[in-house]
This record gives structure tokens, sequence and C-alpha cells, in this order.
């Protein structure tokens, strides 16, 4: 399985949100990990929640195949980086295999990554109540894009091995791609909803190993592995350059409240001289020694808000670095850790680090979604103004009032719609958006550049 001269390579897509390729690609990354593979865990489009449980499981980090943040020349390269050296590269779909952006079009699926990639589709179905009728199904999602190729099938949620068979067989009779494997109906396979769609946390290593184990058993990895193999390029995989020697040191939030980060933006940085320093400003007590910048990820501060707030000392760290001059960067729960407060899900409201303008509330439901593309309205960390940039945006938090002052972005959303977001003071600045540098990687020399000053 190990080839130097091959590589399985494949899409994990459902037919819908909620068919269950979360769960069958943890599994598969787990079963494959267990027969001593190495595996590339990727994700399709902008979620930071499935590469964090894609980590766990592969304990490989996962990385964001996403057409409208990178292009699709970003898609590939990323791609080749990434999986070069492991002994097969898996793909987790987003939504249903067809599901993107516009209704006739295929931007923002997970089959626009693959048809980029031209990787082999397997498709996840939700067999639960379902025999014959699996056929039609397949056979429309088989035929509906020429540059799309289903490989294979597995039926999630089946209720026996008779069950298995007859969907197997429909399958067969129909000339349709193969059925790999039904997964058996079991709640301890479940994974735990929140409110930004999986929940966060680390998952045990029991339930990935029984999950690793159950799938295992459940799905033909041979044959999934001999159907998505294909012959690696003359030229051998993608080389990765070495990285200069690091001039710079950007401390990361990295705890449980801050630990959404698109991973191509600190390998950028990287080949920029800049080496990204984790801490937790939930735990430490002062910020480590030495940084040149200071870069607030999303996560979920809203659950760890009593703590962060009572931590002053770190409190204080930071806001005495943010004194110097130097650049201080939040985005999303990042950019709510830098307001003056924020109030929980339960009313009470938490003292933050006051850097920035205004209040944020959490909500009961969702506030805003989806892509951005932004323009800085002033000078900034990340180059002159009218620098552009593409990102997301994904809160359930709201801004209690309009912070005023100077805002950091004009951001427009796929409709066109266009309105400030965020806000800039100094040399401190954050918004909601998540942004990816590769939509502008001068963006992220112009950020490595401001920490030389």
């Amino acid at each position: 399985m190990s080839s130097k001269r091959s590589m399985s390579r494949f899409l994990i897509a459902g037919t819908n949100s909620g068919s269950g390729k979360t769960t069958l690609t943890l599994g598969i990354l787990r079963a494959f990990g267990a027969r001593g593979l190495t595996v590339a865990p990727f994700k399709c489009g902008p979620d930071y929640i499935d590469p964090l449980f894609h980590r766990q499981a592969a304990k490989r980090t996962s990385v964001n195949l996403d057409g409208f943040l990178a292009g699709a020349e970003g898609v590939r390269s990323s791609f080749a980086r990434h999986a070069a050296g492991a002994d097969a590269a898996v793909v987790e779909g987003v939504m249903g295999l067809f599901d993107g952006n516009a209704a006739a079009a295929l931007e923002g699926s997970s089959a626009e990554i693959a048809a980029l990639l031209e990787l082999p589709v397997i498709l996840v179905v939700n067999a639960r109540g379902m025999a014959g009728s699996i056929a039609p199904l397949v056979r429309g999602f088989a035929g509906w894009h020429p540059a799309v190729r289903i490989a294979g099938v597995i039926a999630n949620n089946v209720g026996s091995a008779r069950h298995t068979e007859l969907l197997r067989g429909s399958l067969a009779a129909a000339g349709l791609p193969p059925l790999l494997g039904g997964v058996p109906r079991d709640e301890r396979l479940t994974l735990p909803e929140r409110h930004l769609g999986l929940a966060t946390g680390t998952l045990e290593a029991t339930w990935l190993d029984l999950l690793g184990d159950t799938v295992g058993g459940a799905v033909d990895l041979d044959r999934l592995l001999e159907l998505t193999r294909e012959p690696l390029p003359e030229s051998g995989p993608c080389r990765r350059e070495p990285l200069p020697e690091p001039e710079l040191r950007l401390g990361v939030a990295c705890d449980e409240a801050f630990n959404f980060h698109y991973r191509e933006n600190f390998d950028l940085l990287r080949q920029l001289g800049v080496e990204p320093v984790g801490f937790s400003p939930l735990r430490q007590p002062e910020l480590p020694g030495d940084l040149d910048g200071l870069w607030f990820g999303g996560g979920f501060p809203e659950l760890y808000a009593q703590e962060l707030a009572a931590n002053a000392a770190m409190l204080d760290s930071i806001r005495s670095f943010a004194a110097s001059g130097r650049p201080v960067y939040g985005e999303c729960g990042g950019y709510l850790y830098l307001l003056e407060a924020l109030t929980g899900f339960d009313g009470v409201r938490h003292p933050l680090l006051g850097l920035l303008p205004g209040e944020a509330v959490m909500r009961d439901r969702l506030a805003s979604l989806g892509y951005r593309e932004v323009e800085t309205v002033s000078d900034t960390v990340f180059g002159p103004a009218g620098t552009r940039l593409r990102g997301h945006e994904f809160h359930y938090s709201a801004l209690a009032a309009e912070p005023g002052g100077k805002p950091l972005f004009a951001a427009k959303d796929l409709r066109g719609n266009v309105r400030p977001a965020g806000s800039a003071r100094g040399n401190v600045c954050g918004s909601y958006i998540h942004l990816y540098f590769g939509s502008n990687p001068t963006a992220a020399a112009a950020f490595a550049e401001g920490m030389r000053r």
C-alpha cells in the first residue's frame, strides 16, 4: 500500500448534510492508521471543526481546500504539497456532493474540488429505510456531471448484513459503482452536536478506536484503496521548499478558547521567516518573551469567558504588548477577546481586553454566515488602503451596538452587499472574518514586515 510509484486519493462526499460523511471519514482515517498507513487528511470548504477531528483521528494536520479562498491553482498546490509522502490522501466533502454557492454551478461544492483535483468520489448514502431505491439515487449522482466520477458507495445506518446485501445487489444489478460496505446503526458512534455544528473538544481515543474498528470491519478497505490508487507523476510528488531561518516570532493563541486557524496562513508566514509561538490566554500568566506580533484566531471564547476575564495577569501582559506598537490581530473569537466585553449565553457580562471598541453578545441563532471579499479602508498591518483579501464569516455573537471609530474592512458578500466590518485602532485590528492569506500573499508579506518595525 505504500508504493513510491502510486497513491490512493479520494473524496468522501454525502448525498446531503447529515449523511454521516464526517463519521465515515474519521473511521476511515483511523482504520488506515491502524494498518500503518500514512494518511494526509483534507477538508473541503472553510470549516475549522472537522479538521480538528481529522488531526486527532489521523495524527496529522488536516488542510482546507477551498476554491473561493485559494483559487484553482492554490487548491492544486496545497493538495500536492500536503499529500506528498503519504500512502493515501483522504478529502472530506462539505454538505451534499453538489451543494455549493449557486444552484446551477459547482463553485463552493465538494464536486468542485473533486473535479479540480480529478479525485474519485466515494459517495456516502444514509441507507436507513432504503433498499432498492439506492440504485436510482446513486445513478442520479453518478451521471450528474461529466467531471465528477463516483468510484464507490458506502451505505451508512444499515440495519443488518442482509440489508447490506440488498443494497449491494441493487447497485450491481443496475451496473452502478460498487457498494464498498455498510456501516451499521450504532448510537455509540454518534458525534455530538452544538451551535457551530459538531462539538469541539478532544475526541476520546477509545471512541476513535471503536469507530475505526467498526468502519474497518464494515468497509472493504483493500478494494477502496485499489479503486482509488493512481500512479504518481514521473517527477514524483511535489517537494516542499526548505524554510528560511525564522527572524520573527508571532505569538498565536492556542488553547480550548482559541483553536481555529487555517494551516496555510502559518505556512505562508513561515516562508517569510515568521515562527508561530503558541501560548494560552486561559492558563498562562503572561505572554512568551521576544514576540514581534500577536494573533488571536477563532474558537469558543464564550465558553471560557469567565476564565479569560479572570486571568488579569495575561490581560495586562497583552495590553502592555499592544502599547509597544507591535501588531495585534484577532478574528472571530479572537476579535471578541480584543473587545471591551462579552456577554455570554447566560446573560453574564465579562470585561475583556478593551483594545478595540465595542461589546459583543451571544445570540441563540446564527448571526452571520458566508464567504466575504474584504478591502481595507485605510493603511493597516495587511498593507495600504485598498488591500483585498478573501475570508469566511460564521458566528453566533453580535455587536451590542455600532462600535464607532475606524472600521477595518469594507466587506462584500456573494450577493454583492457591502458593509463595514471590524475595527482598527493603531497597531490593533480585528473582525469577525477569518482571513485566508493565500487569496493575497502580499498581505502576509505586509503583516510580516509590520512585525519587523
